[in-house]
């Protein structure tokens, strides 16, 4: 689809109004001026003479919709965020009366519609005036702000220090290892078989990061909230390669006792033993995630997870009988050839083995995926069933007493919905709020892990990621090592 936007002059609209016209339609161009080639073409007209308002007014076709904002003599910066939100707000209305599709997140194209909440009632604003505002200037319906403002209750309630952790880190590891790739992954995970050259030298560089990153922390006396091993798949290496791991980790870090959360993925069944299961146990170490994805064979062939379905059963009633005692359960909505039959099969499945947390993600069609790059091999449900689905699941968690305590968004996600985490009362994942919310600094250790370090005092978040390859890694993990280190001692000196 390819659109004109007429009236619109600076091409920092160009995003923003890109990021909402793919709401609606696939594969759109945007142009700003004049196309004789467009098949829709909207029309703005601005008033912005230097003053307090700025006024906008959009014709589409025989549509039109008109909206001010007060820029209150707000710097520049702060003057075209609001002036962007006019324009958007204009275009979405537009979109949505020409188009017939209403768009429950609004003009919000972000990932984190929580972080927006909480920065606005932190700062003492009445909670129904917030939500006038979450309504009435980024259009986000009634049904989202009551989902957004039960997760920030939630997230209180579990973190009731959430605003004061900037002083704390955690700690993410990421292992970039899986026993295949699936589909529509683009995480850095590489297939194990055969690259145990590989797996050597990767975790040598590991050990030399928790080392040094340790004793940085324990010299400045910097406490740990969480840790969290991701990937990858942790569990594809050795069971004696994680014990050795975690007895690094353990010897490294400051106050291990005193860590809130120690997390490991576990995610594709067929890396689950009992003899890893043991290392777990060893350490401590209880919260794990076994993510069927789906409990339909032939959807589990077609995106490349090579475990069976009974696998995934089995190795949770393993993990549970040898002391798991909080798992995490991962479902998608809208993977290849499921409907809403499919998907009602695999809550009945999940009803049966009622895992303490379970996130529930809805298909997003990554750039750099494989399913992304061959979509016409992938045949997935249209907006109408997706949306039912996620219905579906809200009401399944609900009845089963399961809480919604974060979620985040991402680009070309089917339905322009959400991926939501829902956990049973106490079995909330401290490191899910930390992450999504940036209320602290994550260090990342590994290959592909993103460091998010976010200044204790004015939020301000600066990133810097390990190279995704392992060669690359391993050839530079010391100066990696060093350069966050830089990067600390620059945050937390200020």
């Amino acid at each position: 689809m390819k659109i004109a936007i007429k009236g619109l002059h600076d091409d920092r609209y160009q995003r923003p109004l890109s990021l909402i016209a793919d709401l609606f339609f696939e594969e759109t161009e945007l142009v700003l001026g004049e196309s004789a080639s467009s098949e829709l073409e909207v029309s703005f007209t601005v008033e912005d003479n230097g003053g307090s308002i700025f006024r906008v007014h959009g014709v589409l076709g025989e549509l039109t919709c008109s909206h001010e904002k007060d820029l209150g003599g707000s710097d520049e910066k702060e003057s075209f965020r609001r002036k962007k939100q006019a324009v958007s707000y204009v275009y979405l209305t537009l979109l949505q009366e020409h188009t017939g599709i209403i768009q429950k997140w609004g003009i919000l194209t972000g990932i984190r519609p929580t972080k927006l909440l909480h920065s606005k009632l932190q700062k003492g604003e009445p909670q129904e005036k917030v939500h006038n505002q979450l309504r009435e200037d980024y259009l986000i319906t009634d049904e989202k702000i009551e989902l957004m403002q039960q997760i920030v209750d939630r997230q209180l309630d579990v973190v009731p220090d959430l605003h004061d952790l900037g002083h704390e880190v955690s700690i993410y590891i990421g292992i970039p290892f899986c026993p295949t790739k699936c589909a529509y992954c683009t995480f850095p995970a590489y297939a194990i078989n055969g690259k145990q050259g590989k797996v050597d030298s990767f975790l040598g560089g590991l050990h030399h990061e928790i080392d040094a990153i340790g004793a940085w922390l324990k010299e400045k006396g910097i406490k740990i909230t969480t840790v969290y091993y991701g990937g990858g798949t942790p569990t594809s290496i050795t069971a004696e390669e994680m014990d050795m791991l975690y007895e690094q980790m353990y010897a490294s870090f400051p106050d291990m006792e005193k860590v809130r959360e120690v997390t490991v993925e576990a995610g594709r069944p067929d890396t689950i033993t009992p003899q890893k299961l043991e290392v777990l146990k060893k350490w401590n170490i209880d919260r794990i995630s076994i993510n069927p994805q789906s409990y339909t064979q032939e959807t589990l062939k077609a995106i490349g997870r090579h475990h069976t379905v009974e696998e995934t059963i089995d190795k949770f009633h393993l993990a549970r009988e040898m002391g798991m005692n909080n798992i995490n359960m991962d479902l998608i909505i809208g993977l290849p050839g499921e409907g809403v039959e499919e998907f009602a099969h695999t809550l009945e499945e999940t009803e049966k083995l009622m895992p303490e947390s379970l996130t529930v993600h809805t298909l997003s069609f990554k750039r750099a995926s494989e399913m992304t790059q061959n979509k016409n091999r992938y045949k997935v449900a249209d907006r109408h069933e997706i949306g039912k689905m996620m219905d579906m699941a809200t009401e399944w968690t609900t009845t089963h007493n399961y809480v919604p305590y974060y979620l985040y968004r991402q680009k070309n996600i089917l339905g322009n919905l959400e991926n939501v985490g829902y956990a049973l009362p106490g079995q909330d994942s401290i490191y899910n709020i930390m992450i999504m919310e940036e209320k602290q600094t994550i260090i990342g250790l590994g290959c592909g892990a993103s460091s998010k370090f976010v200044h204790p005092e004015t939020g301000k978040i600066t990133r810097f990621a390990n190279p995704k390859d392992p060669k690359s890694y391993n050839d530079g993990f010391e100066h990696y090592t060093d350069e966050k280190i830089r990067m600390l001692e620059e945050l937390f000196s200020k």
